[in-house]
């Protein structure tokens, strides 16, 4: 178990234990930063909003959500179906689990007046602008909005994304290397039209697909996803395939003409990830043809023996931890989740070294095609 100066989270609004989702023995990664610190405590010191209803946006594993359920109304609204998970999880933990809160995934909006908007500054750029476009719709004049970010994560084009979408905005100074956006609502400003989700040609075919805002290379092919797809062929005996870590569905996509008997399942743990791809499958394929379409941490919710063919382009970060523990998840439940015989396609930077990883998992891994920077490999469920 990770030791209590790990796990303690202790601010003006009160002493909270926390951790990260998945829980992990010996788990090294907190779940907050000192953004999440520097917030809460400038609350407290403003007593702005000492009650009321509060819109959180992007609260990585529930910290401000679970310093604030006891004292007020909470609408938390993320893309990531983890940060949903720990933030339930914590409210448990910390005895606050009935308590005034509603998750809303990130293109809903709470359903009432909200006193106060608080921001963790995501990291993607794209993300935030469709947010801060979303937010604009749903709130009105004289409600109170603070960013919050490690420093190095706040540009000019973090502040620039607000000032031209919301309104006049400022900047504090750094503490414990984070820093606090104040911004204020003009509702006489005119932002334009939000540009996602994007589209872009895939190439070789007549498609035109659509990625939301958080899709990783929303606007164009991947070069790893371009090497994936060369090795997609027609697998006769391929009754289920899933797509894991599905983007915007390209890779399941293409599997599914190629194999037009299967059934597919498209996997990820972001909703906007999730809700791409079905945008695409329906797209494509309309009602003549049905898709699976789940949104979770890999394949946990999928049955063990289930598929026959899994393809995956592993992330090599969860939000802003770099590392091979989401991969690693992804080959062991897919080893659970794969019949006898069933395969698992995946592509990788080279220097990630998946083919040990898959060696140690399956006993042997076979390099299907690389080059100086990306590897496909295939392994097969004995």
């Amino acid at each position: 178990m990770a030791s209590p100066t790990e796990t303690e989270f202790v601010v003006p609004q009160g002493r909270f234990l926390l951790r990260r989702f998945p829980r992990h023995e010996g788990e090294l990664l907190r779940a907050w930063d000192a953004a999440d610190d520097y917030l809460l405590r400038q609350l407290h010191e403003d007593a702005v909003v000492a009650a009321g209803v509060i819109w959180i946006v992007n609260d990585g594993s529930g910290a401000l959500t679970t310093a604030l359920a006891a004292t007020h109304q909470v609408y938390m609204s993320s893309d990531s179906w983890l940060a949903h998970e720990a933030t339930r999880a914590n409210l448990k933990d910390n005895d606050l689990a009935n308590t005034g809160v509603t998750l809303l995934t990130s293109d809903m909006a709470p359903p009432v007046d909200v006193d106060a908007v608080l921001i963790k500054i995501p990291k993607s750029l794209a993300l935030l602008e469709d947010q801060l476009h979303h937010l604009r719709q749903h709130i009105g004049p004289g409600v109170r909005i603070l960013g919050a970010g490690m420093a190095k994560e706040i540009h000019t084009s973090t502040l620039q994304l607000f000032e031209r979408i919301v309104g006049p905005t400022t900047t504090s100074l750094a503490r414990r290397k984070a820093r606090l956006v104040h911004c204020q609502m003009d509702t006489a400003l005119d932002p334009g039209t939000n540009p996602y989700p994007t589209h872009y040609d895939l190439e070789g075919t007549d498609w035109t697909l659509s990625s939301r805002a958080s899709v990783f290379c929303g606007e164009r092919l991947d070069i790893g996803t371009r090497h994936l797809l060369a090795h997609i062929r027609v697998w006769d005996e391929a009754g289920d395939i899933i797509d894991l870590g599905c983007g915007n569905g390209v890779v399941g996509l293409v599997a599914a003409q190629r194999n037009p008997h299967s059934r597919l399942c498209f996997v990820d743990e972001s909703y906007m990830a999730v809700a791409s791809a079905q945008d695409n499958w329906q797209a494509l394929f309309g009602d003549t043809r049905s898709a699976a379409f789940e949104t979770a941490d890999c394949l946990g919710s999928l049955a063990e023996g289930s598929a026959d063919i899994i393809l995956c382009n592993p992330p090599f970060h969860q939000h802003h931890a770099v590392g091979d523990a989401t991969a690693w998840r992804m080959f062991t439940e897919s080893r659970r989740v794969l019949r006898s015989g069933g395969e698992l396609f995946v592509v990788g930077n080279r220097h990630l070294a998946y083919h040990a990883k898959l060696q140690r998992l399956f006993g042997h891994c076979e390099v299907l095609g690389s080059d100086r920077k990306f590897v496909v490999l295939r392994v097969r469920c004995r």
